[in-house]
């Protein structure tokens, strides 16, 4: 008995000394990095300011590979499918999370066959951005534009935080607005701009630039507190009594069984990275929380969010579609 717990012992000790030779070894070949979402969402634009940074703490290249298609399944499935070598990871959205509860079939198991990493960042809000021919400026207006006529408003697709923010609205304002679910935030956005939809729901990264642009005209935030790099425009809740709306987080993902020492070599280079000034303040002024939290801490947040939407959707009356 005694040298059968040697040999435990021994084998869990060699182990260990392996994943960490792995860790230290890792990467020694750029990483694919798939977003997927079209280019030009809010996962996309924030992707390509972090893990720059990312690359210099790793010191390796990121490869960035857009797969959008069937609310982020085509790309899920893409990892789900990779060598767990973590040369094949994820960045997305908590719609990762929602989708086990409004769609029927689904070519994975969100649990069962994916490796957390880690939580990139938390989302305060949205903003409320309309198209600049439509006569509103505020969120008033925009009710009162709303009980003349019907509004459509853009989302990355269905189910996502943009897509229960409008919703929300939609309830509390007791007005009547149509949802047009798009392949991505990129794609919601330029619908806005065009004139397909009046009003479109995006995080700051994407809807500031287009507001001081001109293409959109931002009136209003759906979180809590002011966006810190719009704080003229007001929340929703200043007008809207008790409205608020996240945007949810985003967060990495491996294929499953991904070496937990290759898990942590990347998620501590994330925090890192997210705890540099520059990329902070980007996080920060578009109106998230930057997170980062260790792969064991993540897993148990994931999970607990797969539960907590599920028991939403059910409670909510929501069929899977």
């Amino acid at each position: 008995m005694k040298q059968r717990c040697v040999s435990l012992v021994l084998g869990a000790l060699a182990l260990a000394l392996a994943g960490q030779a792995v860790a230290q070894q890792y990467p020694s070949r750029p990483i694919r990095l798939i977003i997927p979402f079209p280019a030009g969402g809010n996962v996309d634009v924030f992707s390509r300011v972090l893990f720059r940074q990312v690359e210099a703490e790793l010191g390796t290249h990121f490869v960035i590979d857009n797969r959008g298609g069937a609310n982020a399944i085509v790309g899920s499935d893409m990892v789900r499918n990779a060598t767990p070598d973590g040369y094949t990871i994820m960045n997305t959205s908590f719609g990762f999370a929602v989708n086990p509860a409004i769609l029927k079939k689904m070519p994975f198991d969100v649990i069962r066959d994916f490796t957390p990493v880690t939580n990139v960042a938390t989302g305060l809000g949205y903003l409320v951005v309309v198209n600049p021919k439509l006569p509103v400026k505020n969120t008033a207006e925009l009710i009162a534009e709303a009980k003349k006529q019907p509004l459509r408003y853009s989302t990355a697709g269905i189910g996502n935080g943009q897509h229960l923010a409008g919703a929300l609205l939609a309830s509390m304002a007791k007005i009547n607005m149509l949802h047009v679910p798009y392949k991505g935030g990129g794609p919601a956005a330029a619908a806005a701009i065009s004139g397909e939809v009046q009003v479109h729901f995006p995080a700051g990264s994407v809807g500031v630039p287009h507001h001081k642009a001109g293409r959109l005209r931002a009136i209003a935030f759906t979180g809590a507190k002011r966006l810190g790099s719009l704080p003229d425009i007001p929340t929703v809740g200043e007008t809207v009594n008790g409205y608020v709306s996240d945007a949810g987080w985003h967060g990495v993902f491996g294929p499953a069984k991904l070496p937990m020492p290759i898990a942590r070599r990347l998620q501590q280079a994330i925090h890192k990275s997210l705890q540099e000034p520059k990329i902070n303040a980007h996080f920060v002024d578009n109106g998230y929380e930057p997170n980062g939290d260790p792969p064991e801490i993540w897993a148990k947040q994931f999970r607990e969010d797969v539960k907590k939407f599920a028991a939403i959707a059910k409670a909510a009356g929501i069929e899977p579609q």
